[in-house]
């Protein structure tokens, strides 16, 4: 896993997530193999990624932090319906999101 992000990196996180969009939304066939690939895929090309849940709102606490596990990201806020997702692009030319 990751190491832990500072307060001020994530008070910084959440203020750019809150003028994203969702870029994908889990409905109900779920947390599926393709899913996680699409998140992974969408972390490595954004770095701060948003999701809707559009099915299993219930179970959003506990999916969510299973989602960030699987694609090696953080969890950085869940709010209503919505999840965001950070993970670091390696390549420092790359990265979009300065922290």
């Amino acid at each position: 896993m990751n190491a832990p992000l500072s307060n001020s990196t994530i008070s910084k996180l959440k203020g750019l997530a809150q003028r994203l969009e969702p870029v994908l939304a889990l409905g109900k066939a779920g947390a599926t193999d393709a899913f996680i690939k699409s998140l992974g895929e969408a972390l490595a090309q954004h770095e701060l990624v948003k999701i809707k849940f559009a099915a299993f709102k219930d179970e959003r606490k506990t999916i969510a932090p299973q989602l960030a596990e699987k694609t090696g990201s953080q969890l950085i806020w869940i709010v209503g319906h919505v999840a965001v997702f950070y993970r670091q692009q390696p390549d420092a030319a790359k990265r979009k999101v300065v922290v």
